[in-house]
């Protein structure tokens, strides 16, 4: 079972409003599917999908990127976080690898602070396959995000390529 650090990724903007449920993405070529319990909200975006817990303590999105599009994918994932109040402790940074569901996973947490006080910062880099990426970012309340360690994982764990 994956733990919380490595689950917390985490890796945005018109939305299409889903209900909770399994989602591949995106609609016109998917590469990749998730499935939330039925008391998150799970939306597709105008290039993957985001993810919030009921009490909006958990939120995060996954974008798909290729080796072009990549570095612009990560700068507009932390331009989101700084414009919703997210700052980032550089000190704090953590990194690893991992397999989720056969792919290769690249981790970078942090910790740091929003309006709410500390936060879980996470940023990962999923490959579904040799021509795309998912980019995950993953931002969580302390003390808060506890609660859903057990869905939180089976999110994450339910995170696969499409064949």
């Amino acid at each position: 079972m994956k733990t919380l650090a490595t689950a917390a990724f985490a890796a945005l903007l018109m939305t299409t409003a889903a209900q909770a449920g399994e989602l591949s993405f995106p609609s016109d070529a998917p590469i990749a599917s998730i499935t939330v319990p039925d008391s998150w909200t799970l939306d597709e975006t105008d290039t993957g999908a985001e993810v919030t817990s009921p009490d909006e303590a958990i939120y995060f999105f996954i974008d798909v990127a290729d080796a072009k599009t990549t570095d612009a994918v990560i700068d507009d994932a932390a331009d989101f976080l700084t414009e919703n109040g997210v700052t980032v402790d550089p000190a704090s940074l953590k990194q690893s690898t991992d397999k989720l569901n056969g792919m290769d996973m690249v981790n970078l947490d942090w910790d740091g602070t929003d309006k709410d006080g500390p936060v879980s910062i996470g940023m990962s880099i999923v490959s579904p396959n040799p021509e795309k990426l998912l980019v995950i970012t993953y931002w969580g309340t302390k003390g808060e995000q506890e609660k859903h360690a057990t869905d939180l994982v089976a999110i994450i764990n339910s995170l696969k390529p499409v064949k």
